[in-house]
């Protein structure tokens, strides 16, 4: 069973991506995975320094078609 939660906050402008993301982590369990999609291009900046910040892992990111995928584990 996948239970990685996706957030989809395609067309919203910075700062909203990376606040919107770390309201929807706060309830998780360590160790949830989250996939985060935006076309924010702050985004490239603002969900690593978000991640650092917080002792999440960045997994894996990526874009495609304008829009930026993040992968992200909570600490």
């Amino acid at each position: 069973m996948d239970d990685t939660l996706t957030i989809d906050v395609r067309g919203l402008k910075c700062p909203l991506p990376v606040l919107k993301t770390a309201k929807r982590m706060i309830p998780l369990a360590a160790g949830s995975r989250v996939i985060v999609l935006t076309t924010d291009p702050m985004a490239a900046i603002d969900i690593p320094h978000f991640c650092r910040e917080n002792g999440h892992q960045l997994l894996a990111s990526s874009e495609q078609d304008g829009t930026l995928h993040f992968e992200i584990e909570k600490a």
